[in-house]
This record gives C-alpha cells, structure tokens and sequence, in this order.
C-alpha cells in the first residue's frame, strides 16, 4: 500500500476543551509516539484523515514542519454517534521496520452445495514491513465440502510476512447445511380444515322431527 499524506501542525492546547475547539474546525487531534522518543502532539484536517482511515493499517506520511514521519494508527476513537474521529494514536514507524498488525480476512468463492460457511476469525495477527503490511489475506473456499476447516497456518501469507498466534487456529469452517422439516400433526389432532367443518355443521339449525297426523 502506497503511503498516504497528512499535512499536520503542531499543538500546543491540551485538555477536553481545546479537543472540543479542534472538532468544531473540522479538524482531528492525534499523538505521535515510538522509538523511544517524546510523544509528538499534532491536528490532522479532518476529512482527509476520515478518508485514510478507511483503509486498515493505512501507512501514513505526516508532514511537520518541513519533515516527513512515517506512522499507522494504533488506535482511533470515534464518535459513537457521528461521523467523527475524536482522536488517533499514530506509531512512527521506519523503512524496512518490523511492526505487528491486524490484517483483515476476505472469504472467496462459495462451498459445495448444501453446506454453510461460518468465519471464525475476523483478522489474522502477523508481523509484517511497515512499507509492505498487506490490505487482507484472501481465504478461498470454493467447492469445499463440510466438515472441512481452514486453520491459520493454510492461509498464503506474501513474502515477509510471519503469523503469530496459533496456527492451528480456525479461520473458516464449512459445515452440513440444516434442514428444518415440517412438523407432523400430532395423534388426535384435528386435520386442516376438519375444525372448520365441524363448527359450520353446529351452527346448521337441527331439522324439525315428522309429527304424526
């Protein structure tokens, strides 16, 4: 994934208040931390940073004061009801650095006919290059019969890419499809329409009986 650009600036107003004001300007308060050196506090314009964010472990170039500093976010909050970021934490990150990361899974194709495919893992936690941390692993599942189970370990991973966790973990499993049967009446029970019938027969007013002569 290509790098994506962020102009930013500096801030010096800290606290709830001075969050609130860089919302209203339509902006996102953020922090720069790692490698051992001091947080760097910043405002990112807001509705370019919403639009990287879209991507998963986006790779971001932010531009300070006539310098470039390579970092992914760590971690975003966002407004629960609005569209709105309340503030990001970004790890600086260099060329060729090692970082560890959530990749998304994308289930390809379908299973075989009359099975069911249950993902059991949303994302696959690997250590990866900061410049190189792929978008998604794709898992495909054509024709896969049930019973059948992908496990972390069968996932492709690129070149420079290590799995970490479990890799005998569940991914997907493709299970029989379940069949719902229609009930049967049960002994006794009056059929479809017979309760009907017999109502209508009880409200027919009985015939008079002959009298004699």
């Amino acid at each position: 994934m290509s790098e994506i650009k962020l102009a930013a600036t500096a801030r010096t107003e800290f606290g709830k208040g001075a969050a609130r004001r860089i919302r209203r300007a339509h902006q996102v308060p953020a922090v720069i931390y790692g490698h051992g050196e001091a947080p760097v506090h910043i405002t990112l314009p807001g509705h370019e940073t919403m639009l990287a964010l879209k991507h998963a472990n986006a790779l971001l170039a932010i531009e300070l004061d006539g310098k470039s500093q390579l970092a992914i976010a760590k971690d975003v909050q966002r407004d629960p009801i609005k569209p709105v970021i309340e503030h990001v934490d970004l790890l600086a990150v260099r060329a060729g650095e090692k970082v560890t990361v959530d990749i998304p899974v994308h289930v390809t194709g379908e299973s075989a006919a009359g099975t069911v495919s249950l993902v059991e893992a949303q994302t696959l936690q690997v250590e990866a290059e900061a410049t190189h941390i792929p978008e998604a692993f794709d898992v495909s599942i054509e024709g896969l019969e049930a019973g059948t189970t992908v496990t972390a370990a069968e996932v492709q991973l690129p070149s420079g890419v290590t799995l970490l966790g479990d890799p005998e973990a569940a991914v997907v499993v493709v299970s029989q499809e379940q069949v719902e049967e229609e009930p049967e009446a049960a002994e006794g029970e009056a059929e479809p329409g017979a309760e009907g019938e017999a109502e209508e027969a009880a409200e027919q007013p009985a015939e008079p009986e002959p009298t004699e002569a």
